[in-house]
């Protein structure tokens, strides 16, 4: 089982943040602020540590925000580098960005300038959403000055921090009412030069495609007109969960509108009944029937058994894109983890598996999952003990 995220933000992130205090803040009562922050701190979850830490911060630094604020900006080691990427060091700063959301609303000019710092260290997105929703036409202009900042932390907090699905977040109720300022925002962003920018784009994009997917289509279509590369994929990436569902307007702006001519030739399932933990690997073979090349999107659906009353799911996995001259055939394959996930639970039964053309379904055949240590077909059967003879027999020369 995966490492909780709490295990790697544990008792030694408020004794480091306590060094970097001192440093800068002589008088700063460092034991105390980590003796009081651990009482209670072990059976806190990743973010309610964060919060913890700033609560404890604010007793111990200056009454006068202002003051405590100059304290933890100049306690903040240098800006990141291009991206954060995905470990836990960033996090180190998650204390600062709640202490700045629950303290500084009142401060609003100090508490963008925090922002600005700190977003250069570890993202602003979670802090940044109390002061959206308290004044949202200041944030905004605040906001549209930030798309054309020289760095790209701060240009990529714009569109992370108004996404309104964005995980381990509160939805942002202001822009879901009315998304129109967050689209100029983005219109601002589409182009950007780095693509850490442009994939936030893409997700806040593909966000607002769940709740409002005519929105999503029409902002698509109307980039889609005369983009550069980059952007195609911006679109292509904010359109993932519509194209998986097989939407043709979707699929249209991606050049895939007018389905694909082609047959099966050949497919298989391997092993037919995988045990829970084990994996699967569904291998295909698609053959042109056009007599002109055509643009094929290929991806595989599998309908996954659930446990008894619960709905069946089903789960998209992207395959290939390609071009597919005429009388030409492709061969794809994907290999299918059923190992038990915090995210994904297996059950034992039949699961269907479909390979979606152009977002037209097309059956492969099925698998059935069994529980671990369960005997089956596809391998040898256990061999029950022989009876023991009367006589032994006689050794083998």
């Amino acid at each position: 089982m995966a490492e909780a995220l709490k295990a790697r933000f544990g008792e030694d992130v408020p004794v480091r943040i306590a060094a970097m205090i001192a440093r800068v803040y002589p008088g700063f009562d460092g034991a105390g602020f980590v003796a009081e922050t651990l009482r209670g701190y072990a059976p806190l979850e990743l973010l309610d540590r964060g919060r913890r830490i700033a609560h404890v911060l604010h007793r111990h630094l200056p009454q006068d925000y202002p003051r405590a604020l100059d304290v933890l900006l100049r306690s903040l080691g240098p800006p990141a580098d291009r991206t954060m990427g995905n470990g836990m060091a960033p996090f180190l700063y998650l204390p600062y960005v709640y202490f700045v959301a629950g303290h500084g609303l009142s401060h609003f000019d100090e508490s963008i300038a925090a922002m600005h710092a700190i977003t250069r260290r570890f993202s602003f997105e979670f802090g940044i959403r109390p002061f959206i929703e308290r004044d949202p036409q200041r944030m905004l202009a605040v906001l549209t000055r930030w798309t054309s900042d020289p760095d790209v932390h701060v240009r990529r907090l714009v569109s992370e921090g108004t996404r309104p699905r964005l995980p381990w977040a509160p939805r942002l109720r202001v822009f879901e009412k009315d998304p129109r300022p967050v689209l100029a925002l983005l219109e601002r962003l589409r182009d950007d030069p780095d693509d850490y920018v442009r994939r936030s784009v893409a997700n806040h994009l593909n966000d607002l495609g769940k709740d409002d997917p005519a929105l999503l289509l029409r902002t698509c279509e109307r980039w889609a007109r005369d983009a550069p590369p980059p952007r195609m994929r911006l679109i292509r990436h904010a359109l993932r969960t519509l194209v998986k569902r097989g939407e043709p307007r979707a699929l249209a702006v991606l050049g895939f509108g007018h389905g694909a001519s082609v047959r099966l030739a050949a497919a298989t399932i391997a092993p037919r009944r995988p045990a829970i933990g084990e994996s699967v690997t569904v291998e295909f073979e698609l053959v042109s029937a056009a007599r002109r090349g055509q643009p094929v999107l290929v991806d595989l659906r599998i309908d996954y058994a659930r446990a008894p009353g619960a709905p069946r799911a089903s789960r998209v996995f992207k395959l290939a894109s390609f071009e597919l001259p005429p009388g030409a055939s492709r061969r794809l394959r994907k290999t299918v983890s059923l190992r038990q996930m915090s995210t994904r639970t297996h059950h034992p039964g039949r699961h269907r598996v479909e390979a979606l053309v152009n977002g037209q379904p097309l059956a492969l055949g099925h698998f059935d999952v069994r529980r671990p240590g369960m005997w089956h077909a596809d391998r040898t059967a256990p061999r029950a003990p022989a009876p023991r003879p009367a006589i032994p027999e006689k050794p083998r020369e």
